[in-house]
């Protein structure tokens, strides 16, 4: 894995493995403890999808209220002192054509002006025109992709309808998304496709691999999927076939396409042989990169209806302030200091590069650990 050099990185270095804007390790380094540097707003709860694993599923309606003002989240990012990155989500942020044009766009041109980069989580699916659109500023175009055929798509991505939906409706979709992310990389966006490792991705993943290079994707991101919400039903994968689908995948990938893991439930201190071999391996393959979760520790999830500041873009933890009557930074600052949440995984090791774990990650399989009294295994 390339380390990110401890030094305070330039904001306008080009986002690559050896520098990750979005992983809170880069400004623990700079600042020497956590700050609010990254903001996501939830800009839609409308999608044209419903896939299984979506852990923002139970907040999908048909219909949606009115935003907040696009000034009060302008107001309150102008606010944030040290704010690095934000990112745009949903829900589906281009299904509404008056969203792109009214809220995405400005949104992306604001962060363009402050030297701030950008993300949109999206499934590309949609007419081309729409992402055209933000090819002048936006920094990443983030896609979920978990699929080896159409057919799986169709599987997967409709799951949760709660009615049928026509297997060439669906087919039509798949193929617009992968046409959409070639002519896209070729006109110069930056595509990161997101796998899952689930039930279903984890003895697929070097296919989906494959299939994510030849949709011109300048990174591949691998996530584990974690119950959680909408998705809490789904088989939770054991830690043995989680490990194994990442060295299958380490053995088959392309080594110049940059690969990023996140959110992994394996740790430099955990003292398992299994474990230290893995993260050792993922340290030393080039264009290997592993992001400490920024939810909670440098960002934070506001949502565009109502104004309420979350921990995650998933409202499993009640939202702990509004925008309209409180600063961002003043909102992070006392979840930081004062939840009782965050103090039971807030604890970093600067030597392995990791932030702990996030807060599903140690419900789910590190329920009575305390991280906060072990000490990291030299990888």
């Amino acid at each position: 894995m390339m380390k990110l050099e401890n030094v305070n990185m330039d904001r306008y270095s080009a986002i690559s493995p050896g520098y990750d804007p979005w992983d809170p390790i880069v400004s623990l380094r700079e600042f020497g403890r956590h700050v609010l540097t990254s903001v996501e707003m939830t800009v839609t709860n409308l999608c044209n999808m419903r896939c299984e694993h979506c852990a923002v599923g139970d907040s999908l309606m048909l219909r949606e209220p009115e935003q907040i003002p696009l000034e009060v989240m302008l107001n309150s990012l102008d606010q944030v002192e040290n704010l690095r990155t934000i990112s745009i989500t949903g829900g589906e942020p281009t299904f509404r054509r008056q969203t792109v044009d009214e809220v995405i766009v400005p949104l992306l041109k604001y962060a363009k002006s402050r030297g701030v980069r950008s993300q949109i989580n999206s499934n590309l699916t949609l007419d081309y025109e729409r992402y055209e659109k933000l090819l002048p500023f936006l920094d990443v175009m983030h896609i979920s992709f978990n699929y080896t055929n159409e057919r799986e798509f169709h599987e997967v991505g409709f799951a949760r309808s709660g009615h049928s939906v026509n297997a060439d409706v669906a087919y039509r979709m798949y193929h617009k998304m992968i046409e959409n992310s070639r002519k896209l990389s070729e006109a110069g966006m930056f595509i990161s496709a997101e796998s899952m490792i689930n039930y279903r991705t984890y003895d697929k993943l070097p296919e989906i691999h494959r299939l994510i290079q030849d949709m011109g994707c300048r990174r591949h991101e691998v996530h584990p999927m974690y119950a959680a919400d909408f998705a809490e039903g789904l088989p939770v994968l054991p830690l043995e076939k989680m490990r194994s689908a990442i060295h299958s995948l380490l053995d088959a990938r392309n080594r110049e396409l940059w690969m990023l893991f996140g959110t992994l439930p394996f740790f430099a201190c955990n003292g398992n042989k299994e474990d230290t071999e893995l993260l050792r391996r993922l340290r030393k393959e080039p264009n290997v990169t592993v992001r400490n979760d920024p939810d909670g520790r440098n960002r934070v999830n506001v949502n565009m209806f109502t104004g309420d500041v979350y921990v995650t873009d998933f409202a499993a933890i009640p939202a702990f302030g509004n925008v309209r009557d409180a600063r961002l930074d003043d909102i992070f600052a006392d979840w930081l200091n004062n939840h009782p949440l965050n103090q039971k995984v807030n604890c970093h090791c600067d030597a392995a590069g990791c932030c702990g774990p996030n807060l599903l990650v140690a419900d789910m399989y590190y329920k009575d650990i305390d991280f906060k009294s072990r000490k990291a295994i030299t990888l």
